[in-house]
């Protein structure tokens, strides 16, 4: 019989760029084809330091996840948009400071799927599980069985959607959706986010990232910083509340880019 990963690679559309494969590319990984590679290096062309946010991006996970763990005794966390396993997962980062942490990644690529066996090593004191559904589909994420049976959700969740929800236009109404992911999670719950941002880019350099990004084949949605606050209505934002991701606890001094470089917002926020 076909197992679930198996019958994921049939699904893969190798012609058409995913941003799950796209960021894998500008992080160095394998897990990619020409599609995808061409529609990283039309961003790129707008964008030369891409590479260098993706990077920056997956930093700020890794101190939101450590904080999370380590500081507001987070145990549970819930990964809409994971990616591609790469060093650094959110279980590797939470359990590494307590074991019994539980944790469940959701993806849209099949390829993600195929490769969900190592999203799927925990620890034996702890948990994973990966689900294959997309952001747009909230109720099925948070009744799904595995979902249910791996995380308690009368205790508190983090809620991780880190470089995903500027694959969301407004058409898909992305502030409802977040707004139902966050009802689904008790108080004392956490959303963690991070968004690609035009702020720090001139007029010039702005109007040609959105032809850049018109042409990846990838819908794509540039937010400010008071657009990606409204994200965060109703929630109490932890400090240094939004900003740059590389000014958020960045902990010990080290070189690191300007701003505009990265251009990506994040930002913590504890539901009440």
């Amino acid at each position: 019989m076909e197992s679930e990963s198996e019958s994921a690679v049939t699904r893969i559309d190798t012609t058409k760029p995913h941003p799950a494969r796209r960021y894998d590319y500008w992080l160095g990984g394998k897990d990619n084809f020409p599609a995808d590679r061409e529609s990283a290096d039309i961003v790129a062309e707008a964008f030369p330091s891409i590479r260098l946010a993706a990077m920056e991006n997956r930093n700020f996970l890794r101190r939101a996840v450590t904080a999370l763990a380590s500081e507001m005794g987070i145990r549970q966390f819930l990964d809409i948009g994971a990616g591609l396993p790469t060093a650094g997962n959110v279980h590797e980062i939470a359990q590494d400071i307590v074991p019994e942490s539980r944790i469940v990644y959701v993806d849209n690529d099949p390829i993600v799927l195929a490769h969900a066996r190592d999203l799927l090593d925990s620890g034996p004191e702890g948990a994973t599980a990966y689900i294959d559904a997309d952001l747009r589909e909230p109720e099925r994420i948070r009744t799904h069985p595995d979902l249910l049976a791996t995380l308690d959700l009368t205790k508190p969740v983090a809620l991780i959607l880190v470089a995903v929800l500027h694959f969301i236009t407004d058409d898909d109404q992305p502030y409802a959706l977040v707004r139902q992911l966050c009802e689904a999670l008790p108080s004392g719950s956490y959303l963690v986010m991070t968004h690609a941002t035009g702020d720090y880019l001139t007029p010039e350099d702005l109007a040609e990232a959105i032809e850049r990004d018109r042409r990846s084949g990838i819908p794509f949605q540039l937010r400010s910083a008071a657009e990606f606050a409204e994200f965060f209505t109703g929630l109490d934002l932890v400090p240094p509340e939004i900003s740059s991701v590389i000014d958020w606890r960045p902990g010990v001094w080290r070189a690191h880019p300007r701003a505009e470089a990265v251009s990506m917002l994040g930002a913590v926020a504890r539901i009440p």
